[in-house]
C-alpha cells in the first residue's frame, strides 16, 4: 500500500508546496493549517492544493502533523494567495506569510474568583470585606474583587489557598464587542441618501465595485458606513482599509458615534498578541468589522461580504519592499474571487479607477456638495516669480497678510510644505561639501529639533559635525532650502503670539504623540499648524479657515509620469481641510509656475478638465492604465556587477513585438542602502500577460549570484 501524501505550502521564499507523509489515520484538507518540518526546524504552513510540488523518486517524506485548532483557510482565500503570487511574481510562501499571522501559543488563559462555600481559618476585616462583596456569586478578577472590596491581591490570594474562593477560568476578551447596525442611524442628505441605498442593494448582489466619488467634506464615510451595516446586518463580515496609521484614532470614534462600538483594529502598531488573537477571531467569525492598513486584506475572513478602501488614490496602498502589491487593485481581485462588494472612496480618485468608472467598469456615485453646506474654498496662486518672499524667507508678503487676518478672526490656518526636517541640504559655506549618506545617493536632511542628520532611504543618521570633513573649518556649514521645522522658525518670528504645531510622521513620540497633536488641533488648541502631507489625509478641524501651500511645485519634477496626478490629488486635498464648517475657507499656492495645468486646474477648481487632459495625455503616451509596466531593479554591493547582470538580463529577454524593453540604465537613486542599482522598465499593451512573460524571462535568463538581486515590481508606483 502506497503512502499517502500531502502538499504543504510554508511561509518561506519558495513558490512551490512541499509534499509530505500523512500519518496514520489523519485526513487532512486543503486549506488546513498545519505544522511541518522544514530543515531542522518547525514551521506553520497550510495544506495547499494537489498537483503544485514535485516529488523526487524514492525521496524519504517526513510526516506532517495533525491540523492545528484554528479555521482553515476558504478556498476562495486559496485562490486569492495563487492570484496574488501569480500576478507580482512574488513566491507563493512568501504571501502565504502575509496571511499567516497567529501565535501558535494561544493567548495566556484569564482567570476570575468566586465565592466557593469554604471557611477562612482566621477572620480578619479585611477577609470579612472581600466575603460579603463576592457573596453575590459573580465572577470577578482578582485585581477587580481586591480593588471593589478595598483589600490587597494577597487577601484575595489567601482566601483561595483556604478554599473560601475558588478559582474560575474565564473565556478570551473578545478582540471588538458586535456592532449594531441600527445604534445611531445618520440623517442623511438626499444625495448620500441615495448612494446608500445603492450601496445597501449591492451587498446582495454579488461582486461589483463601485465609486463613492464626493468633494471634501461631504460625508463619504457615512455613506459607506450604511454599507457597512447592510453587510452586519446580513450576518456578514466588513473590512475597511485606510491609508494612514494616523488616521485610526478619530476614524475608531466615528464608527464608535455610529455603531456603539469600535471595530477590531489591524496596523502595526497593535502589539502581535493582540494581532493573532484578532487573526483568530477573524477567522472564526467572531469579529464583524476590521479597520485597518493594507496588510488586512490578507486576513482570513470566514464570511466576508463587503471590502472598503477609504482614500483610494492614496499612494500608502502600494507596499514598496517584500511582496510588491497595490492593496486597492488586490482589493478588487479579492472582491471578484469571493463574489462581494468593493467600494473604493476618494475626493480624488487615482487615474485608473477615474478611467474605469469612465467606461462604466466601476458604478460612480456622487456627493457633489460638502455635508455642512458649506462651499468649497476659492484658490488663488501667489506668483513667486513677481511676488515671493525675501531672501531666506519662505511665506510671501500676501500669504503672510492672509494668515494675520485668519488669527485676528480667531480661526486657524494651516502651512503646507511637503518636506520633512529642517532643511534639505546642509553644506560648507567654505569649500562647498555636501553632507551625503554614506549608504545612499541622498543628502542628509537636517532635522533640528532631533540634532540630527538623516537619511530618508535607509534611515542613517548623525550628529551635525562641528567641522566640515573636507576643509576642515569649523561651524561653516548652512542650511539650504527649507523644510516644516524651519517652516515653523519663521511662523514663529512672523506671528509671535500665535500657537504653532508642526505635524509630520518622523518626529519623536510616533503614533501616540501625533494622535494627541491632532485631537488638540481639533479641539482649537493651535492657531498655526505647519504639515507635511500626513495633514492631508482625511482630516477634519473645524477651526481651520486658511490653507497656504508654500512649495505647491515641489512634486513636479523628477520625471515621474505620475507627477501631475499626485500634486493635483494632494493639493486638492489639502486645501479641502480649510472652510469645513463655520469658517469660510480659502486656499493660497505659493508657485513659480502658475499657468501649469496642474495649477490652472486647482484654481479654475475644474477638476474634471483636469482629468480629461490628464487621461488624454496617459493614452497618447502609452501609460498607465492604458498599458501595462513592470519594473525591474539589479541590485547588487559591487556597482560592475550589477550593471553586467543588467545588460546580460535585458539581452536575454525573449522576443516579443507586443513588448518594448526600456534599459538597462542606472536608477535615478543608483545607490540605496549601500547597494548599486540598475533599472529596468517593461511595457506592453493592457492585454498582455505581462507577468507570464516575465515569469519565462527570469527562468531562461542569466542565474542570480552572490550578492546580485533582482527586484520585479508590476504595476511600479516608484520610478526612482
Amino acid at each position: 500500500m502506497s503512502e499517502r501524501t500531502v502538499d504543504v505550502l510554508v511561509p518561506v521564499a519558495v513558490d512551490a508546496p512541499y509534499t509530505y507523509r500523512i500519518p496514520e489515520g489523519l485526513a487532512l484538507a486543503p486549506g488546513a493549517i498545519v505544522a511541518a518540518p522544514l530543515g531542522n526546524r518547525r514551521v506553520i504552513g497550510c495544506v495547499w492544493p494537489e498537483g503544485r510540488a514535485r516529488v523526487p523518486a524514492g525521496a524519504r517524506l517526513k510526516p506532517v502533523s495533525a491540523p492545528l485548532d484554528v479555521p482553515p483557510f476558504s478556498a476562495e482565500f486559496v485562490r486569492f494567495i495563487d492570484w496574488v503570487a501569480d500576478y507580482t511574481l512574488a513566491p507563493r510562501g512568501m504571501v502565504l506569510r502575509m496571511a499567516l499571522r497567529f501565535d501558535e501559543r494561544g493567548e495566556a488563559a484569564r482567570v476570575g474568583v468566586r465565592i466557593a462555600g469554604g471557611m477562612p481559618k482566621r477572620k480578619t476585616a479585611a477577609r470579612e470585606r472581600v466575603l460579603q462583596l463576592m457573596a453575590d456569586g459573580l465572577v470577578r478578577s482578582k485585581a477587580d474583587a481586591a480593588r471593589e472590596a478595598g483589600v490587597t491581591p494577597t487577601v484575595i490570594s489567601g482566601l483561595v489557598d483556604e478554599g473560601a474562593l475558588e478559582i474560575v477560568e474565564l473565556p478570551p476578551e473578545p478582540v471588538a464587542r458586535p456592532p449594531d447596525p441600527d445604534y445611531a442611524r445618520p440623517e442623511l442628505t438626499e444625495a448620500q441618501e441615495n448612494a446608500a441605498g445603492a450601496l445597501r442593494d449591492a451587498v446582495a448582489d454579488g461582486f461589483s465595485v463601485h465609486l463613492l466619488d464626493g468633494v471634501t467634506g461631504s460625508g463619504k464615510t457615512e455613506v459607506y458606513f450604511e454599507a457597512v451595516a447592510e453587510a452586519i446586518r446580513r450576518g456578514k463580515q466588513a473590512l475597511i482599509l485606510l491609508p494612514e496609521i494616523a488616521l485610526t484614532t478619530a476614524f475608531l470614534d466615528r464608527f464608535a458615534e455610529r455603531f456603539g462600538v469600535r471595530p477590531a483594529e489591524w496596523h502595526s502598531q497593535v502589539s502581535p498578541r493582540k494581532r493573532a488573537r484578532t487573526w483568530e477571531a477573524v477567522a472564526k467569525g467572531e469579529v464583524a468589522v476590521v479597520a485597518g492598513a493594507r496588510s488586512a486584506l490578507f486576513l482570513p475572513f470566514r464570511d466576508l461580504g463587503l471590502i472598503v478602501v477609504d482614500e483610494e488614490h492614496d499612494p500608502a496602498y502600494k507596499q514598496e519592499d517584500g511582496v510588491h502589491y497595490h492593496a486597492r487593485d488586490m482589493a478588487v481581485v479579492r472582491g471578484s474571487l469571493a463574489g462581494l462588494l468593493v467600494v473604493l472612496s476618494s475626493a480624488t480618485p487615482s487615474i485608473e479607477t477615474e478611467v474605469n468608472a469612465r467606461r462604466g467598469r466601476y458604478r460612480r456615485l456622487e456627493l457633489p456638495e460638502r455635508f455642512s453646506g458649506s462651499a468649497l474654498p476659492p484658490l488663488e496662486a501667489i506668483d513667486l516669480r513677481t511676488e515671493g518672499p525675501p531672501k531666506q524667507r519662505w511665506i510671501a508678503p500676501r500669504l503672510e497678510a492672509a494668515v494675520r487676518e485668519t488669527l485676528t478672526r480667531g480661526e486657524q490656518a494651516l502651512l503646507f510644505l511637503n518636506r520633512r526636517g529642517y532643511a534639505p541640504l546642509t553644506l560648507c559655506r567654505t569649500c562647498g561639501h555636501r553632507m551625503r549618506c554614506p549608504n545612499c545617493d541622498a543628502w542628509l536632511v537636517e532635522h533640528r529639533y532631533r540634532q540630527q542628520l538623516s537619511c530618508h532611504h535607509c534611515g542613517f543618521t548623525m550628529p551635525p559635525p562641528a567641522a566640515c570633513p573636507k576643509c576642515e573649518t569649523k561651524d561653516s556649514f548652512v542650511a539650504c532650502g527649507p523644510g516644516v521645522e524651519r517652516l515653523e522658525e519663521e511662523a514663529r518670528k512672523l506671528f509671535p503670539e500665535a500657537r504653532t504645531q508642526v505635524l509630520s510622521s518622523d518626529l519623536s513620540g510616533g503614533v501616540e504623540r501625533l494622535q494627541a497633536e491632532l485631537a488638540a488641533i481639533t479641539r482649537g488648541e493651535v492657531d498655526i499648524v505647519i504639515g507635511t502631507q500626513l495633514v492631508a489625509k482625511g482630516h477634519h478641524f473645524p477651526s481651520l479657515a486658511l490653507v497656504g501651500v508654500v512649495d505647491a511645485d515641489l512634486g513636479l519634477g523628477y520625471g515621474d509620469p505620475r507627477a501631475a496626478e499626485r500634486t493635483f490629488q494632494l493639493l486638492h486635498q489639502v486645501v479641502g481641510r480649510a472652510g469645513r464648517e463655520a469658517a469660510a475657507g480659502r486656499g493660497l499656492l505659493q508657485t513659480h509656475q502658475p499657468e501649469h495645468p496642474v495649477m490652472q486646474a486647482l484654481i479654475a477648481g475644474d477638476r474634471d478638465a483636469f482629468y480629461s487632459r490628464e487621461i488624454a495625455a496617459r493614452e497618447e503616451a502609452g501609460l498607465p492604465p492604458f498599458f501595462r509596466l513592470a519594473g525591474l531593479v539589479v541590485s547588487a554591493k559591487d556597482g560592475p556587477a550589477a550593471e553586467a547582470h543588467a545588460r546580460r538580463l535585458a539581452a536575454a529577454a525573449p522576443r516579443n513585438e507586443e513588448v518594448r524593453i526600456l534599459g538597462p540604465a542606472e536608477a535615478p537613486l543608483a545607490l540605496v542602502r549601500g547597494r548599486r542599482r540598475w533599472r529596468l522598465l517593461v511595457k506592453s499593451p493592457r492585454h498582455f500577460d505581462l507577468s507570464g512573460y516575465l515569469r519565462v524571462w527570469l527562468a531562461t535568463g542569466p542565474k542570480v549570484t552572490g550578492s546580485l538581486q533582482v527586484t520585479v515590481d508590476i504595476d511600479p508606483q516608484s520610478f526612482l
